[in-house]
């Protein structure tokens, strides 16, 4: 997806802890729900030992919003509690971005 730049990058970098249980669920819920969220304007994500997610946003506004939902509190509340053994959380704004492809 092109985006106007300069735009927002949160980067939601984790590694998870032994339990599991309903983080798939709870991950594809929390994508679904950001989409729809004004100022959204892409995800990407990769999993591996590190969990690395960015969210593409339009401001901070957005951001601010987003993270006050009361649906993602509710996640992030149980991602302390069960999931993630560490993450850290960084914003950026992305002033110049380039894409290749073999395409």
């Amino acid at each position: 997806m092109e985006k106007e730049e300069p735009y927002y990058a949160v980067i939601f970098t984790n590694t998870l802890t032994d339990n599991h249980e309903g983080y798939g669920q709870m991950a594809q819920e929390m994508e679904h729900l950001a989409r729809q969220q004004p100022g959204f304007l892409d995800f990407e994500s990769a999993r591996g030992e590190l969990g690395i997610s960015v969210s593409y946003w339009k401001s901070k506004e957005a951001i601010a919003a987003w993270k006050a939902n009361m649906d993602h509190q509710m996640a992030q509340k149980k991602g302390r509690e069960t999931w993630y053994s560490w993450y850290t959380v960084r914003i950026c704004k992305v002033e110049r971005s380039y894409t290749f492809s073999h395409r």
